[in-house]
């Protein structure tokens, strides 16, 4: 991924003011609880509601949005970094989705820049399965129920396992 496209990224992300922080939960597994924990104290921004998450602020961001900026950028949660990509689970399947314009300014850029788009479909497609196949069970279970709106879905990936 060229330099190019991180600066651009981190601009428009800069811009957004945090459109898919809000009423966002990215779900964490042990390991991102523990980098989030051995990066400063963030301790009461974690809870467990049916499965580890960030919490939201009063305004309903993420408590990690601050400024319009994400706090823990560099160490942010898989679903966080894999955006504007999002996965669901369905038997053997995780199936990977595209959120709209509406939700995620950085897609019309993708959409117009097919290698890139692929780099980062690529991207998510690995932080997803590293978070899928680290999560308890009845957590992924919990986590596929959250719906997610305004997606469109853009490849399947076959699972040896059933993973809900």
């Amino acid at each position: 991924m060229s330099a190019d496209y991180v600066s651009y990224t981190e601009y428009i992300c800069g811009q957004c003011g945090g459109r898919c922080c809000h009423e966002a939960h990215p779900p964490l597994c042990e390991a991102r609880v523990e980098t989030i924990l051995a990066h400063g104290d963030f301790g009461d921004s974690i809870e467990y509601q049916g499965y580890l998450r960030l919490k939201a602020g009063s305004d309903g961001h993420c408590v990690m949005l601050s400024h319009g900026r994400c706090q823990i950028h560099r160490f942010k949660p898989e679903t966080c970094s894999a955006g504007p990509f999002t996965f669901d689970a369905k038997g053997r399947v995780l199936e990977i989705y595209l959120k709209r314009e509406s939700i995620c300014p950085l897609v019309s850029y993708l959409t117009a820049n097919p290698e890139a788009l692929e780099a980062q479909k690529k991207i998510a497609i690995r932080l997803f399965r590293r978070l899928v196949d680290s999560l308890p069970g009845e957590e992924l279970t919990r986590i596929v129920l959250i719906p997610e709106p305004e997606t469109d879905k853009v490849t399947e990936i076959s699972y040896n396992r059933v993973l809900v």
